[in-house]
């Protein structure tokens, strides 16, 4: 989707919502819930969809029912369907379910964490071992005339074990890579960051994306997986917005009401994302056309309260968007105190039937009243 503002990027949503936020929560979830969800989740007008993850269940064991989920479901002919995997037994499971699920053609993948210690926690695997990996993944790529190719680095800001990382230390890996996709006959074009353990910053994503473009100004195309632990990650991916321009394609993994998390990394659900809604709600306001059907969409998210059952950690499900001119509210509406009667923005005024208005005589407004007239005398003309 493309900004009506000069020089904004364009920018994709993934929905994570089935894959990082599911992996997160009670694995007795009953898959018949987790097929309405996507279901419904398919019904808004989001474009692509991560449906979950070809893991061993022995490690996440709200994975161990990825293939009846995906037997169970009703896929739409307009949403991208993915799935992780992680190796080549995940990719052969993956491989029974292509269609529906969609798996990008001649692009591969080499990625190295920042932390040794999370990686080791998440894999069983350290940044060497990754590292040396490199060489048959490009050498098998290349012979298999693959001409693009990612460069990901994860764990990218900071880690819970090992602190800050520098920005030095990201392009030193980022250009390692380069060179050796380079050295095989092929220039990366798409740069994936990830940040499991929420040590994004506005800044730091800001001065990252500089430098890319200053040293390596052959990435077009930018994927952050930002964790929103401590709050920042909205901020952050806005600020990505802010530092690219039209030229570039932005794609910003989020999740629905915000849930999401990671057992490894040690904040657990708290390590949440940046709520779909709320990121979808940003897009408009900043003259992006999302395609997505907001008021659905804050329905799914109440829906998967329902699913994992508690309450989830976007904003927008709970006081709802920016109202239009044709929905404002009611002047002498009650006054309104739980998140239960802030609903009636969905609900309607039943949301709050049981709350007392103190006014003794009706609200009026003079501007208010000119609005009125005016969406009055639109819906004559």
């Amino acid at each position: 989707m493309r900004s009506n503002r000069q020089g904004m990027p364009q920018v994709e949503i993934v929905e994570e919502g089935m894959r990082e936020g599911m992996q997160i929560e009670s694995a007795d979830i009953p898959v018949s819930d987790k097929i309405k969800l996507l279901d419904e989740l398919s019904k808004t007008g989001l474009r692509r969809i991560v449906v979950g993850s070809f893991v061993s269940p022995r490690w996440v064991p709200q994975m161990a029912q990825i293939e009846e989920l995906l037997n169970g479901f009703t896929p739409e002919e307009s949403v991208e369907y993915t799935a992780l995997v992680l190796n080549e037994k995940g990719a052969i499971r993956r491989k029974e379910f292509v269609p529906p699920l969609f798996v990008e053609p001649g692009i591969v993948r080499t990625t190295v964490h920042l932390c040794d210690v999370f990686v080791k926690r998440n894999t069983a695997r350290g940044q060497a071992d990754e590292i040396a990996a490199w060489d048959r993944v490009i050498s098998d790529a290349v012979s298999r005339g693959v001409t693009d190719a990612v460069v990901a680095i994860n764990a990218a800001w900071g880690s819970n074990w090992l602190g800050a990382f520098s920005t030095d230390e990201r392009m030193r890996l980022i250009r390692l890579q380069v060179d050796a996709w380079e050295q095989a006959g092929v220039t990366p074009t798409r740069l994936w960051i990830g940040d499991p353990m929420s040590w994004n910053t506005p800044r730091e994503v800001e001065e990252t994306l500089i430098r890319v473009q200053q040293e390596l100004p052959q990435f077009t195309h930018f994927h952050l997986h930002l964790h929103n632990g401590r709050g920042m990650a909205p901020i952050s991916a806005y600020q990505a917005i802010r530092t690219l321009n039209e030229h570039h394609t932005l794609v910003i993994d989020s999740s629905i009401g915000g849930m999401g998390g990671c057992p490894y990394c040690g904040n657990g659900r708290a390590t949440r994302m940046i709520p779909t809604e709320d990121l979808v709600h940003l897009l408009e306001a900043e003259g992006y056309e999302t395609g997505v059907d907001l008021a659905r969409l804050i329905e799914v998210v109440h829906l998967a309260e329902t699913v994992v059952g508690h309450e989830l950690y976007g904003h927008v499900s709970k006081a709802g968007p920016r109202p239009t001119m044709e929905n404002l509210y009611a002047m002498d509406m009650p006054l309104i105190e739980t998140v239960d009667e802030a609903q009636h923005f969905w609900k309607g005024p039943s949301a709050y039937a049981d709350c007392s208005a103190p006014y003794k005589e009706p609200i009026r407004s003079a501007a208010r009243d000119e609005i009125d007239k005016r969406q009055g005398e639109g819906s004559h003309g």
